[in-house]
């Protein structure tokens, strides 16, 4: 059977048709954003409101979902629930209310976790169309669902409008149950708009940033300023886990070129792609753009390889000793860790990295310091202190690696917002840091 023969014969016309392969206990992997399977997931809830007998005990993993669903706020009751491993816009309520679980993780290392919770695997997955060899690509997701191929079955939906793009994220038509066609826009997200206090703090970020580094830019007005500020640079790579709007022009512009790269030298590596149209048209059938598992690009081994790595997430808050909650506000689940603490991490261990932990000074307009003396209660730690490098506000940049306790909270203490520096003292000294 040559690839068009094969082709035809996994073809199926229906959505429904899938639901053959999902029976009792089985864990359905649903990659993350864009790479989920709409019309598929449609199917699925559509059997579970018409007959919820007929299915038991279904389980839905994805990380970050765009999109609103029944399943979410528990309308089939057991019969089918998901379950999250990082809280978007459309979860996050669902999991205050309880009708979400989240599952604690780190990027790196969820298809792990996936490989032991999951007893009946099953991926289901947004792909771009098949090329003349009958390879489907996973397009702007490769994240965990990457590393299932060959090891778990897939059944996937070739979206017309999904950008084909390459490296390890190549699923022959061989390897999967079936397919089906759709046709639908990807959701955008527009580069969040940064504001003079984000330029103030991307500045700080941007003038410490080597040519030759090696960088990884994570979601927010922040990176997204840092990243404006690098266009007289040289020779920079990219290792990040999200390619984003703001990488077009750094990469069209000869800025990132990744010649120093030690390691895929050339190539862009990411594993998730979300952003706007010109993004997703920017990326189709660029062969500079790889995209390779999360469990690969945020391994902080393979991160600790590259020279001069440079991390930049954003966080929530920071407290004297250098913790940073970067997933709950005020004790309150807001995210979840992603692979912040995985770049950090490998920044930490890469000859001459840095890693940037960034926030504006302040939150509720002025009116909360996210400096403070000790975190809120039910605060998570994202970044641990051992851990954490720089931290940067519009004030300037607390280098906090290899300090005690006590320049650790004199640093921080200088980049907080003046109307606040009085009232962290006196806590300083209360706790005997100061």
């Amino acid at each position: 059977m040559n690839v068009d023969e094969l082709l035809r014969s996994r073809h199926v016309g229906d959505a429904d048709a899938f639901l053959q392969h999902i029976g009792p206990g089985t864990d359905l992997i649903v990659p993350i954003a864009n790479g989920e399977p709409v019309t598929l997931l449609n199917a699925l809830e559509r059997r579970a409101a018409q007959n919820p007998g007929s299915l038991h005990d279904v389980t839905v993993h994805q990380m970050h979902a765009l999109r609103d669903r029944p399943m979410m706020h528990l309308e089939f009751g057991d019969h089918l629930v998901h379950r999250s491993y990082f809280l978007s816009h459309v979860t996050r309520p669902c999991f205050l209310a309880g009708t979400v679980d989240l599952v604690p993780n780190h990027f790196s290392e969820v298809y792990d976790v996936l490989r032991r919770r999951a007893a009946k695997p099953v991926v289901v997955a947004a792909v771009s169309p098949p090329d003349k060899h009958g390879n489907f690509s996973l397009g702007v997701s490769a994240d965990y669902a990457a590393s299932f191929i060959g090891r778990a079955p897939f059944f996937v939906e070739v979206n017309r409008q999904m950008p084909r793009t390459t490296g390890r994220n190549q699923i022959h038509v061989s390897q999967v149950l079936g397919w089906v066609d759709a046709d639908y826009p990807l959701t955008e997200l527009a580069p969040a708009t940064p504001s003079n206090i984000d330029a103030r703090i991307g500045a700080f970020v941007a003038e410490r940033i080597p040519n030759g580094s090696t960088i990884q830019a994570g979601i927010g007005a922040i990176p997204n300023a840092v990243l404006g500020l690098l266009d007289t640079h040289v020779d920079l790579g990219v290792h990040t886990e999200l390619i984003s709007d703001g990488l077009i022009n750094l990469i069209e512009r000869g800025v990132i070129t990744g010649v120093k790269k030690a390691n895929n030298r050339l190539k862009v590596i990411g594993t998730f792609i979300l952003g706007t149209q010109r993004l997703y048209d920017f990326v189709h059938d660029n062969p500079t753009i790889e995209m390779w598992s999360a469990r690969y690009v945020n391994d902080p081994r393979v991160i600790s390889r590259e020279p001069n790595f440079v991390s930049i997430n954003a966080s929530l808050a920071v407290d004297f000793i250098g913790q940073c909650a970067s997933e709950t506000i005020q004790g309150h689940y807001y995210s979840s860790s992603g692979g912040q603490s995985d770049f950090a991490r490998g920044a930490a261990y890469s000859e001459g990295g840095q890693s940037f932990i960034v926030m504006q000074s302040t939150a509720k307009d002025g009116e909360v310091s996210r400096i403070v003396p000790q975190l809120a209660a039910g605060d998570v730690v994202t970044t641990q202190k051992n851990t954490v490098d720089k931290v940067v506000t519009e004030y300037g940049v607390a280098e906090l690696r290899g300090r005690s306790i006590r320049e650790r909270t004199r640093a921080l203490i200088n980049i907080a917002h003046p109307r606040f520096r009085d009232d962290l003292e006196h806590s300083a000294r209360q706790l005997n840091y100061l």
